[in-house]
């Protein structure tokens, strides 16, 4: 019986407390819906922009003559890779990998096979 009666008085004061407050109810109901549409839209704005996926510069790429072929070769240069381990991954013979890093260089522009790295990056063709 002590429980139900406190239970009805606390919803009394609760209710006396509504009608004399409601004004304030309402303005801290519009306040925090406002707080969190600003929580909201600031992280859209705020958040960093998506990074656009790589295209290897095909502009470039078409510019130069570079072919498909080519440029994995130029891939499996700029990852390390000496001619042998590029001619058994991409299944060609040695000297089709030597022809094409030859043509690269040429393209390219470079006497080395790191300059021809640089030169790709310096274009975009690569990353």
């Amino acid at each position: 019986m002590l429980a139900a009666g406190t239970l009805a008085l606390q919803l009394l004061d609760y209710q006396r407390f509504a009608r004399t407050h409601s004004g304030d109810v309402y303005i801290f109901l519009i306040a925090t819906g406002f707080l969190a549409l600003g929580i909201y839209v600031g992280a859209r704005v705020i958040a960093a922009p998506r990074a656009r996926p790589f295209d290897g510069n095909p502009e470039a790429v078409a510019t130069l003559g570079i072919s498909a072929r080519e440029l994995e070769v130029l891939e499996q240069i700029l990852a390390g890779r000496s001619n042998q381990e590029i001619a058994d991954r991409l299944g060609v013979s040695l000297n089709t990998v030597k022809t094409h890093v030859a043509r690269l260089l040429e393209k390219l522009g470079a006497k080395r096979r790191g300059d021809a790295v640089a030169r790709a990056r310096e274009l975009g063709i690569v990353r």
